[in-house]
């Protein structure tokens, strides 16, 4: 079994996660209030709930941190080195829909890295965690190291947007392309919770277009993914966060490599 030091930053990030899936799975089935942000987009109360309750674990064990909630917004000083992401709630539509795919994600940036973080499922308990060297799986307090694999072939993409580099690229033409076919078999699951999957060899790949830099979304998963060894670029096979932007993370080159290949071959424009 591995442990952690009591109060490091990966515990802390566990802890805070664990706390607002808790949360996450008491409200779970209520009908809860919701607050539009944007077309087709809304928080829960749930949402609202379990950022506090993050917040309040973060915030007594690191008073001095900022931190930047996806409803809250940011709170402490906006050049702190040391940032805390959370989004509470990854999967707000599927959670309003009584659907039981969402995560919470916890993850700490530290100068431009991300050091720590956690990514909770609320529903089964685990919790999947790095403290940027490793890649954990917690269930009922025993950690075990992450492994990739390639081998279910299943590849998420999200069809979610924004897409900021279309018509030029289109997670969902992927679906469509006989070699895709031939060669994997898509998911759709619509939350983070599957960016940790691929660290934990629960799938082979994901994809997905946007800025994901500080992403609230996605740094927990990306941190995991780059402890457990997997391949991890933009949509153009690009360093993180540079180029076209986007994520393309494989549980290996190979996978990676295929992908790549196939957005390479993407048309200019849907015809």
């Amino acid at each position: 079994m591995l442990t952690l030091k009591t109060e490091s930053d990966a515990e802390l990030a566990v802890a805070a996660a664990q706390a607002g899936a808790a949360v996450v799975r008491s409200m779970y089935g209520d009908s809860l209030p919701r607050f539009e942000k944007t077309a087709g987009d809304f928080a829960t109360a749930a949402d609202l709930a379990a950022e506090k309750a993050i917040c309040d674990v973060l915030r007594t064990a690191r008073p001095d941190d900022a931190v930047t909630g996806e409803e809250g917004g940011q709170q402490g000083a906006g050049d702190a080195a040391r940032r805390w992401l959370v989004d509470p709630l990854c999967g707000t539509l599927n959670y309003a829909a009584h659907t039981m795919l969402v995560a919470v994600n916890v993850a700490l940036r530290l100068g431009t890295d991300i050091t720590a973080a956690a990514s909770a499922d609320p529903f089964t308990e685990e919790v999947f965690w790095t403290d940027g060297e490793r890649a954990c799986l917690r269930r009922d307090g025993v950690d075990e190291e992450l492994a990739p694999s390639p081998d279910s072939r299943l590849v998420d993409v999200n069809l979610d947007p924004p897409f900021p580099n279309a018509p030029a690229f289109r997670a969902v033409r992927l679906l469509a392309d006989p070699d895709f076919v031939q060669e994997f078999r898509p998911r759709v699951v619509s939350t983070t919770l599957a960016v940790a999957w691929v660290a934990a060899g629960r799938r082979a790949a994901y994809i997905t277009d946007g800025h994901l830099r500080d992403s609230v979304h996605f740094s927990a998963g990306i941190a995991l993914c780059r402890a457990a060894g997997c391949t991890v670029t933009g949509i153009d096979g690009r360093p993180l966060h540079t180029g076209a932007g986007g994520l393309i993370v494989a549980a290996d080159r190979q996978t990676h490599a295929a992908l790549l290949d196939m957005i390479s071959r993407q048309e200019p424009s849907d015809r």
